[in-house]
């Protein structure tokens, strides 16, 4: 399973040495009180950073954020004003995503007690507004947070930046397997590989689907009877791929499939996968429920050979880990034009995740017309009533 909560993200804090050292210490308890609270709201680790001054320390710290893996993102705020020209070659060379929290420490304007002192303080509406241009000038790609930094709507949008983040360093030297190619004459799920990783770091290279059937054929019996005893604890089976069952081989086959499937991947810390049901040379079955549950398991997966989708299906695991609920490929199917509330039915044909299951999970063998291979075996399951995102990319 997927887990986040070692990434961090640092919190960098803006001024200038003219305000002093009085000051500059004030900005700093105000920024470590700041991200303590937001570290204790957050699904990541929040690093408090020394308050930053001038050029050469924030192009240090942006060096040291690049090469920090760990490390998922700076989230900035200016408490005072600071130059912005003092940012420019730092953030030049950052590399990590990077989150303009447009706040103050103060919610309200002390009117009783207001003096120059605080406003010189307490100027991020002038400071983050300066900040604000140079991320404009310099064309970045940055999320703005306004509001503050105590109010639940903030820390929720802090959160899914977070999130988003953790997907993105998750892609960075990712591996996607395709089993084969693409299902023959189809546009959408072709593509650029080269591009895709020089723009979103992860790579993609395919595998003959004998190289996949090697470790199948592998699989020993103690490792199968492992599995398959996983099922009968995990699912509710048919009674055709129950013990004595008339299609209890089928069961043993989808289980061999599975696990040859987990060799393969692991042993190329691989992050997600493909598969086309033109390309099954060796296999009994189209991978079903194996597919299933290794999106279950956090991986990411493309019918027909639809590596873009995979990777998206693998960032998508990685935002919602810990998060109720769940998320699945699927392909678009069918509209529903009702005034006011224009929806489209997702489906497919076998792999749905049961991340998105309610109740209990039906493990079934039902005939698949495409592929001519073996009836596949595959978890059946309800979904529950909601809201839910349809993306692609």
């Amino acid at each position: 399973m997927i887990d986040i909560s070692n990434y961090e993200a640092w919190f960098i804090t803006g001024s200038q040495h003219l305000y002093g050292p009085e000051t500059l210490e004030e900005v700093a308890r105000h920024s470590q009180e700041i991200a303590q609270e937001l570290g204790s709201k957050l699904p990541i680790n929040i690093v408090y950073k020394p308050v930053l001054t001038g050029p050469q320390e924030i192009y240090k710290l942006m060096q040291e954020a690049n090469n920090t893996p760990n490390c998922v993102g700076l989230i900035a705020w200016m408490h005072t004003f600071s130059p912005a020209k003092m940012w420019i070659n730092g953030l030049k060379i950052l590399q990590k995503p990077l989150a303009h929290l447009h706040t103050q420490y103060n919610r309200d304007i002390p009117w009783g007690a207001i003096d120059m002192d605080f406003m010189n303080t307490n100027q991020s509406a002038h400071g983050d507004r300066e900040f604000g241009f140079i991320g404009t000038r310099m064309r970045l790609n940055r999320k703005v947070i306004v509001g503050h930094w105590q109010s639940a709507d903030v820390q929720e949008r802090l959160g899914i930046w977070s999130r988003v983040a953790c997907a993105w360093a998750d892609w960075q030297g990712a591996k996607f397997v395709r089993f084969g190619d693409n299902m023959r004459y189809v546009a959408v799920t072709e593509g650029d590989k080269v591009e895709a990783e020089i723009k979103f770091g992860y790579e993609v290279n395919t595998y003959g689907i004998g190289d996949l059937v090697a470790e199948v054929n592998a699989v020993t019996d103690e490792q199968l009877a492992g599995l398959l005893a996983t099922y009968e604890q995990e699912y509710e089976l048919g009674d055709n791929l129950k013990e004595g069952g008339a299609q209890r081989a089928s069961l043993r086959d989808a289980a061999r499939i599975e696990l040859g499937m987990r060799k393969f991947l692991a042993d190329r810390n691989a992050k997600g996968f493909t598969d086309t049901f033109e390309d099954l040379h060796g296999l009994k079955q189209l991978p079903g429920i194996a597919t299933q549950r290794l999106m279950a398991d956090g991986y990411g997966f493309g019918g027909e050979g639809d590596w873009k989708t995979s990777a998206l299906v693998r960032a998508l695991k990685v935002m919602g880990a810990g998060l109720p609920g769940g998320n699945s490929f699927m392909e678009d199917y069918t509209y529903h034009f009702a005034p006011e509330n224009h929806q489209v039915l997702g489906s497919h044909m076998l792999e749905i995740c049961p991340s998105i299951a309610e109740g209990k999970v039906r493990a079934e063998i039902h005939p698949l017309g495409i592929g001519g291979k073996e009836d596949p075996v595959r978890l059946v399951f309800d979904c529950p009533a909601g809201p839910a995102l349809n993306a692609t990319i």
